[in-house]
């Protein structure tokens, strides 16, 4: 009766997991960045600006063991 509940946000499996989706959308932004045109390079930058921000507060947030934006705007269909 005297277990200590399990804090969810500061589980490991969970700090891993947010941290690989905060290394996927990283790797995004640079792939984004990297099959731009010369036509879309701005719109481009753009979207890698955000999806990349988004990836690195990720990996910030795991390591800190805090809840990342990304985890705040679920659930998406």
């Amino acid at each position: 009766m005297n277990e200590r509940p399990v804090d969810v946000v500061g589980s490991r499996t969970r700090r891993i997991v947010a941290g690989l989706v905060g290394f996927l959308f990283v790797a995004l932004a640079v792939a984004i960045l990297v099959v731009s045109s010369e036509s879309t390079f701005v719109v481009s930058l753009l979207a890698a600006l955000a999806v990349g921000g988004l990836g690195i507060d990720a990996l910030v947030s795991a390591t800190r063991g805090k809840r990342s934006l990304l985890s705040r705007i679920g659930p998406l269909p």
